[in-house]
């Protein structure tokens, strides 16, 4: 991020944009400052990747101001971005309008607020791997290495699941995502026909799996042809309720939001975020 914010930078200058830069300089810090930034500004930007936009997110969520939301993809995975109109990043800062998309909020222990998605299983451990994966490797190579160390041991997890209210029913998954987007990863289209502005949470509930069919899953899940596998379950809900007696690891937006979980009501929130698209 580093390397490119210089001539990003000049890029915003030569479009007319005047802005106030301030980098953040520990995990967590960005959802202060953006949620003090809203409260000043008309307009709040995230320079970096999912995890600079999920903590811009959460504090434009608690601000509650609506205030703008713009997003310079500068990141690995670069998930966020993927649910915008395809656009130069700079022009959709300078002339986007402001549209309205839906967020998640996670009530545990705490709340946290997800604007792509979050999961529990393999892709939470993935996303837990990835920072053992060493630096040199970036992009899709290093989200192959946190599956990779992932496959090494993952949990079938017991939980009860309930969506909308109706009948709670017991699963065996090997994950469990709950999207407002379509991607994670960087590269894994979980949810393929998810859209960020019709006020309904997507679901891939996947059978608990053993490691070889993870591994014949995933280019399926690349290309987002995973619909109708017998061991996946694809679903939709406004409302989800998750409990397990065992503690849960919760990815999200590529960030550990919880570790030791037991229960987790996920509900969406329509139009939240006013997004520069």
């Amino acid at each position: 991020m580093r390397r490119e914010w210089p001539s990003m930078a000049r890029r915003l200058h030569a479009a007319g944009i005047a802005f106030e830069l301030v980098e953040t300089r520990s995990p967590g810090e960005g959802v202060a400052l953006a949620e003090h930034a809203a409260r000043d500004y008309d307009v709040v930007i995230a320079a970096g990747g999912d995890g600079t936009v999920h903590e811009v997110a959460n504090g434009l969520l608690r601000a509650g101001t609506g205030a703008a939301f713009g997003v310079l993809p500068l990141g690995s995975g670069d998930d966020f971005v993927k649910m915008l109109p395809p656009r130069d990043a700079v022009e959709r800062i300078a002339h986007g309008t402001p549209r309205a998309f839906d967020a998640g909020r996670i009530a545990a222990a705490t709340t946290r607020f997800f604007a792509n998605g979050m999961d529990i299983g393999f892709g939470a451990h993935g996303a837990y791997n990835i920072r053992k994966v060493p630096r040199v490797f970036t992009g899709l190579a290093a989200y192959l290495g946190a599956i990779a160390l992932t496959l090494v041991r993952y949990p079938k997890l017991e939980v009860r699941l309930q969506l909308d209210g109706r009948e709670a029913f017991a699963q065996t998954t090997a994950m469990t995502a709950v999207m407002n987007g379509c991607a994670f990863g960087g590269s894994f289209h979980v949810c393929p026909d998810a859209r960020a502005d019709d006020g309904e949470l997507d679901l891939l509930i996947a059978d608990g799996v053993g490691r070889l069919e993870i591994l014949g899953l995933v280019p399926k899940i690349m290309r987002g042809t995973h619909g109708g596998h017998p061991r996946l379950r694809l679903a939709r809900a406004r409302r989800v309720l998750i409990e397990s007696v065992e503690p849960l690891l919760v990815e999200a937006d590529g960030e550990i939001a919880f570790e030791d979980a037991h229960r987790l009501d996920i509900e969406i929130l329509p139009g939240a975020l006013r997004v520069l698209a």
